[in-house]
């Protein structure tokens, strides 16, 4: 939910200043979001009006929940990017100041556009499913909006917002055989039964999710503390950020840290991250490798990249040294040329801060495309 909230301001920003620069965190618990951070834009957002939304939208419609949109307290503070940071990252007209910039209208260099902050950037792909995507997250994904789907449409009774899962996968080799274990966490009424709820979460929720090639001898886990009534911020704390590994590969590749939401383009947590799963993607995609990783390392104000690493873990058809030299042809990893290669001053972040950021064929995300599988094949096999 603070996910979501964040990635609705700097969507209502995009919407109306494509350039605004956003930082924009959220913290929830019992009856109370804070939304703290840095924005600089030349429109006018309601933030408090854009959070309650978000928080009626996900479901927290029932004061018996424990939080509520329209009563819980909403409390926003907010300053502007930090004019240190915006020179090193900003890139237009030479000569002028940051106060003629601000004041003027001018057409950004993005050529020139420097890195928001420094750090590594990690993408990754395989063969594991159609979505070149590692297939444990994949179907954790597909059980939470399955969850929600029972919940909102009435076909499991009883069921609140809260909900998260979890997949266990049985490997031969590197090829998934099995499902072990699914683990479902349901958010419910009081007088919900739990071996009810087990059995209708079981029915209407994993077998309609999970292939039954692969429930074989599962074990099955729903609520296993035997009750879950308190949830949401009534029973957790939340931040903008803490659930970065399921937004990205569930722990099945590395991670730089960053998180994705809140942030504007500009910010190469996000920016970086996207183009690095999109070259990873396309490597996948020509076929140059079973799986890879792409690291990419950035130095805020600077536009080139401090490094670019491919590691195909041993299932590439040429040097991962090749690849890298191949990528460096076919990419322009500069976070202006990434933006503007994958159209990122769009608000199209609220829509994937639940449900993962990558492996979401049903959103047509452009890092998700594989547009660069020829020049990758014909740039190798110079």
């Amino acid at each position: 939910m603070a996910d979501q909230i964040s990635d609705a301001v700097l969507d209502a920003i995009l919407t109306d200043d494509p350039q605004g620069r956003v930082a924009c965190e959220t913290l929830l618990t019992n009856g109370v979001c804070i939304i703290a951070g840095e924005i600089t834009t030349k429109t006018y957002v309601d933030i408090p009006k854009i959070a309650r939304n978000v928080i009626k939208q996900i479901g927290y419609t029932n004061a018996e929940y424990g939080f509520h949109w329209e009563t819980s307290g909403v409390m926003v503070a907010v300053k502007e990017q930090s004019a240190d940071i915006a020179q090193g990252v900003d890139a237009f007209s030479k000569g002028q100041s940051l106060k003629e910039q601000k004041d003027c209208p001018l057409v950004e260099d993005l050529e020139n556009l420097g890195a928001g902050d420094q750090g590594l950037m990690f993408g990754y792909a395989c063969r594991e499913t159609k979505e070149l995507m590692p297939l444990p997250i994949v179907l954790a994904h597909k059980l939470c909006q399955r969850l929600a789907e029972v919940r909102k449409k009435g076909i499991v009774k009883g069921l609140r917002p809260d909900g998260k899962s979890q997949v266990t996968v049985e490997y031969d080799g590197d090829k998934p055989v099995r499902i072990e274990s699914v683990l479902i966490a349901a958010q419910h009424d009081e007088n919900i039964k739990t071996s009810i709820l087990k059995k209708e979460i079981i029915e209407k929720v994993i077998e309609k999710v999970i292939p039954k090639s692969l429930l074989q001898n599962t074990n099955y886990y729903v609520n296993t503390t035997g009750r879950f009534v308190i949830g949401g911020p009534q029973g957790d704390t939340g931040l903008t950020g803490r659930k970065i590994i399921v937004d990205t590969y569930g722990g099945y590749a590395r991670h730089g840290g960053g998180c994705f939401s809140g942030k504007d383009p500009s910010k190469v947590d996000r920016s970086g991250s996207y183009a690095a799963r999109w070259v990873a993607k396309n490597i996948v995609a020509a076929k140059l490798a079973e799986r890879c990783e792409v690291q990419i390392a950035y130095a805020i104000g600077r536009a080139e990249p401090m490094s670019v690493r491919i590691d195909t873990f041993g299932t590439g058809t040429i040097e991962d040294d090749k690849i890298a030299q191949a990528v460096s042809k076919v990419f322009d990893l500069r976070p202006g040329m990434i933006i503007q290669a994958l159209d990122l001053r769009k608000p199209i972040y609220q829509k994937i801060a639940a449900y993962g950021h990558f492996g979401r064929p049903e959103l047509d995300l452009p890092w998700e495309r594989t547009d660069k599988v020829e020049e990758l094949k014909k740039e190798v096999n110079k």
